[in-house]
Parts: structure tokens; C-alpha cells; sequence
């Protein structure tokens, strides 16, 4: 089975490995979130319909207390960020909370 299977959830991202492995092929979203940030937290319910409703997305979690170097290495300067992934490479980014149309159509337009 492949990495980049259909998911109901979000990784949680554990490791540069992981990460890496899991945005080099298909189309990933990357949610680059904190705990104490409200915004993220708004953000997460629209993060999770998307990787439970869309079939060929895979989406990330990324916490940036916990993985600080991923963070820094993307250019996260403020969150919530949202970067996704087409075939290996960055295609679009996004900071702040976002609407759930607004999202898709960039999934549509990754296609």
C-alpha cells in the first residue's frame, strides 16, 4: 500500500524523514499549527474535513514547538501556514485561516 493512500485524517508529522517522504509525491497540504494559537485552532475543524472528504489529498500536521527545524526550513514566519505539495514540490502558500472553498479550489487547481 502506498504512502500516499486516501486518509479520514491528518498526519501528525513525527520527522524531517516522514515529512519529506510524505510530500514528495501526490498533492499534500501542510498545516503548520501551535497549541496556543487561535487561529490554528479555528483552522483545524476545515483541515480535517479535507482530509476526511478528498480523496487524493494528503494532509499534514505540522506543530511548530515541536518541530521547529521543518518550520524554520519551509519560511514559516507566522501561522496558521498552509503549504501544499504537488509531486514533491511546493505549489502554493497560504497563512492565516482560510475558508474551506477557498482551499479546495487550489486542491482543484493542483489536479
Amino acid at each position: 500500500m502506498s504512502s500516499q493512500t486516501s486518509r479520514s485524517e491528518p498526519v501528525h508529522v513525527e520527522s524531517t524523514e516522514q515529512f519529506e517522504e510524505l510530500t514528495s509525491e501526490g498533492i499534500v497540504l501542510v498545516d503548520y499549527h501551535a497549541d496556543w494559537c487561535g487561529p490554528c485552532q479555528m483552522l483545524a475543524p476545515t483541515v480535517e474535513e479535507l482530509a476526511a472528504e478528498v480523496d487524493d489529498l494528503t494532509v499534514l500536521k505540522v506543530d511548530v514547538d515541536e518541530h521547529q527545524a521543518l518550520a524554520q526550513e519551509a519560511g514559516v514566519r507566522g501561522i496558521p501556514a498552509l503549504q501544499f505539495y504537488a509531486d514533491g514540490e511546493e505549489a502554493e502558500r497560504l497563512v492565516g485561516v482560510q475558508e474551506k472553498e477557498d482551499l479546495l479550489d487550489v486542491v482543484e487547481s493542483l489536479r
